[in-house]
């Protein structure tokens, strides 16, 4: 018996860390996955907290790698984002953003309760065409690279037992509790159409 393939979205809200991080992952294991941010913009760690580089999401990751590495090669080495933004490059050209989207898929992941809010109020302003069904579940992961790594292999490893399941919609929230017992984490699901 043939699958089709597991259509597959990853959101967080600037496109960057985490939703490429699983991007890569999944990638690397076939799925065909697109990654969003949710975000009016693409913001990065400043100088100081309460101070970002904002971007928009126009902007390639080149070009961002590059402005960075001019302002403040040091530091955007040592926290990690001249790494990112070369790891984003080799997969797509630029962030993109999820409310401009309009690809249909099985499931979108997100990776924070906020961003998980967006997409579920984007999906309900949209005209349903087809009532086709889309799963969206939330993984919490904090911005940084050692929690959007495990983030990204929780989603990875949910995103196989959909793909081998017969029954998608009847084996979800069975799916869903046993990775919440084995993780520790709570997942937020719910079902939007299309």
């Amino acid at each position: 018996m043939s699958f089709s393939p597991l259509k597959v979205a990853v959101v967080c809200m600037s496109n960057m860390n985490r939703s490429m991080e699983a991007h890569s992952i999944l990638m690397k294991k076939g799925f065909s996955v697109r990654s969003f941010g949710a975000g009016s913009r693409v913001r990065l760690p400043g100088t100081t907290r309460n101070l970002p580089v904002v971007y928009d999401f126009s902007t390639t990751y080149e070009q961002m790698r590059k402005d960075l590495a001019r302002k403040d090669r040091e530091r955007y080495t040592s926290n990690g984002i001249l790494h990112i933004l070369g790891r984003n490059e080799r997969i797509k050209p630029r962030p993109e953003r999820f409310q401009e989207c309009r690809d249909r898929f099985d499931v979108i992941f997100t990776c924070e309760e906020s961003v998980y809010d967006r997409v579920i109020e984007e999906l309900w302003a949209q005209e349903q065409e087809t009532c086709q069904p889309v799963h969206v579940i939330n993984v919490d992961m904090d911005d940084n690279l050692e929690d959007a790594t495990l983030g990204s292999l929780i989603i990875c490893e949910l995103c196989e037992r959909l793909q081998q399941s017969e029954d998608m919609e009847g084996s979800l929230a069975e799916l869903l509790l046993a990775a919440e017992r084995k993780t520790g984490r709570s997942f937020l699901h719910t079902v939007c159409f299309y």
